[in-house]
């Protein structure tokens, strides 16, 4: 679909560390050695702007930069859909099993809090996109992977041939037997202690990070409720001031200083949806998929001590079972180093996440908080005109006086 009416936004390179040193350091620390690329100036940079939307399907522009010397160019800009970013991270995830892949924002993204179509989404959606191929580009590993290569830099029909490629039907069947058999057998006998501590944190964080979001989501949805309640308010008192002459600036003063509260709330709002609701999301979906992690590196060590019991009942061919059991033994070995460091390197980056989102919202609600202040210490508030209403209709609670308590 050719796209129309594009999202305006600058090509901007963004921040990856580099291997000559400064924010570099630490991805180099962290790099497999003989890793393809490592130490060649910076690592991929890519960002993903949305160019527009039709009922089946985004349709996406996917713009890079870098500096390595194994790209034939210093800059890409190629068409993608939604479904090829599912294909990238189903291939991420078949070529490192046991690392973290980040996750991919849902088809339908803060559902039922904003329009598919609208601005709102499409900048949502961009965001989350950007974030996504930020990660793996910000990775050690997942950075070299060729799959992301090919994804950032190959034409639409080059990706499509690429693709179909890639392990057959019964190739996957074969993989998803495997991987039911484990389960069958009980799973792992001797789970090294880490795992286990592992699992036991994920479960928990998972339980968590849920609640944590629907809190979130029902702060968002009373803070919207409360928002469009005050955008009727103001022209009603506006409205009531041109009846009321005796206090007609007072209600004006209201009018105003409901206006400016209704700006303060929306930005309030804006602080919400960009720097609370998407980071608490992320982390649900990385909850699980740190659980499904867990589980690939328990099915890897299942079919290592599968073997192990088949070759202790196996009198015939021992060199042969032995062989693959020191294949199976080093799998495992690699499968658990990847994890660990994948794991350290994850929770770092979700603890200084956890702590700028929850810092942003308190610096927002202070911000928030102040301006109110202001705009009712500068307002001439409804308790000033209530004496008035008091002499004329007596000490009965009246229509007006009701509401400027509630104000």
């Amino acid at each position: 679909m050719e796209a129309e009416g594009r999202v305006a936004g600058p090509l901007l390179p963004l921040p990856f560390p580099s291997a000559g040193g400064g924010a570099g350091t630490a991805a180099e620390a962290d790099s497999p050695a003989g890793a393809p690329g490592a130490a060649r100036g910076p690592l991929l940079a890519a960002a993903a702007e949305v160019l527009a939307l039709d009922d089946e399907e985004d349709d996406l522009e996917v713009f890079s930069k870098t500096s390595r010397g194994e790209f034939d160019s210093s800059e890409y800009e190629v068409r993608r859909r939604y479904q090829d970013f599912l294909w990238l991270k189903s291939k991420l995830e078949e070529a490192h099993p046991t690392l973290i892949v980040p996750p991919l924002p849902e088809k339908f993204i803060m559902k039922g809090m904003v329009e598919r179509f609208s601005d709102e989404f499409i900048e949502t959606r961009r965001k989350a996109l950007h974030k996504f191929l930020n990660r793996i580009a910000d990775h050690p590993t997942l950075t070299f992977n060729e799959d992301f290569k090919i994804f950032l830099t190959a034409q639409a029909w080059e990706l499509s041939s690429h693709k179909k490629q890639g392990p057959g039907l019964l190739s996957r069947m074969g993989q998803t037997v495997r991987a039911v058999a484990s389960s069958v057998r009980g799973g792992v006998k001797n789970r090294p202690e880490m795992f286990t501590e592992m699992n036991n944190y994920m479960e928990t964080f998972s339980q968590k990070i849920i609640v944590l979001d629907k809190i979130a989501h029902r702060i968002y949805k009373e803070e919207r409720e409360y928002f469009n309640e005050m955008k009727e308010y103001g022209p009603i008192h506006t409205l009531w001031s041109a009846s009321e002459e005796d206090i007609a600036d007072s209600l004006k003063g209201v009018a105003s200083c409901i206006e400016k509260c209704c700006r303060a709330t929306e930005k309030r709002m804006a602080g919400l949806s960009e720097h609370l609701l998407p980071i608490l999301h992320e982390y649900v979906l990385y909850s699980e998929i740190l659980m499904g992690v867990l589980k690939r590196r328990d099915q890897i060590q299942s079919e290592f001590e599968s073997k192990v019991d088949v070759l202790a009942n196996k009198k015939m061919e021992k060199d042969l079972f032995l062989e693959e059991i020191g294949k199976l033994e080093d799998k495992v070995e690699c499968a658990n180093n990847a994890l660990k460091v994948d794991w350290d390197r994850w929770k770092q980056n979700m603890k200084c996440d956890m702590r700028s989102m929850f810092t942003n919202m308190a610096e927002n609600n202070l911000r928030y908080y102040e301006e109110i202040h202001q705009f009712f210490g500068a307002a001439p508030l409804l308790a000033v005109v209530l004496p008035p209403w008091k002499e004329q209709r007596g000490n009965s609670s009246s229509e007006p006086e009701r509401n400027s308590h509630k104000l």
